[in-house]
């Protein structure tokens, strides 16, 4: 099982990331910041039928994904110390970054390229613990491990309520999407403003935590 307080951290970090999806999902039209499979059928699809624009941001918001995924790895292992700090700032500065771009009048084309990177960044923030992976930015898995821990603690073979970890982490994902697709509702791009300070105090927490290594 996971720890309690590690299940709530990661729990904020994944609606940090629904919420950042629902607002990109918004200002692109209908493509994802960090469901890959989505964008990955999109352009699939766009591919065989010459939506070339289409096939386009799909294959630049994977990529981008990808980089934010690379680069995070590379700051979280550079340092048993300072890795967390670095990612979470690295993921602050992300979503900053896209938040003033968009403001400044960039097309969502570019801005939510970087918005990506940070997505893909962000799942280097916390380390698995327990069964529980935590502060991801995508759930099918999770869903399909919570079912399959049901499945296994009916038959006695896994905890009985650790299925309930995983499912609370796919709420988290849920909450953060409909609290981002509201405040976006009411001001717009500003509303990347709340992921930002999460991001920010996850930096701050993983700084304290360093220096009291």
């Amino acid at each position: 099982m996971t720890p309690a307080r590690h299940l709530i951290l990661g729990m904020i970090l994944t609606a940090a990331a629904g919420f950042i999806d629902a607002v990109g999902f918004i200002e692109l039209g209908g493509f994802f910041i960090s469901f890959m499979s989505g964008n990955t059928t999109h352009g699939g699809t766009a591919l065989v039928e010459g939506a070339w624009p289409v096939f386009r941001l799909t294959l630049s918001l994977v990529a981008l994904f990808f980089v934010g995924s690379i680069l995070a790895t590379l700051l979280a292992t550079s340092s048993a110390r300072w890795g967390g700090a670095a990612v979470s700032f690295g993921v602050t500065l992300g979503v900053a970054c896209s938040l003033a771009l968009t403001l400044g009048g960039f097309p969502p084309s570019q801005t939510m390229l970087v918005l990506a990177a940070a997505a893909g960044a962000q799942n280097a923030i916390l380390p698995m613990r327990g069964a529980v992976r935590l502060g991801a930015t995508f759930v099918t898995g999770t869903l399909y491990v919570a079912g399959q821990d049901l499945a296994l603690a009916l038959k006695g073979k896994a905890p009985p309520w650790r299925w309930a970890q995983h499912l609370a982490v796919w709420l988290g994902l849920l909450g953060g999407a409909i609290l981002g697709a509201l405040l976006y509702r009411f001001i717009g791009i500003g509303a990347l403003a709340l992921p930002v300070a999460i991001y920010a105090a996850f930096t701050l927490y993983h700084l304290r935590a360093a220096r009291h290594a």
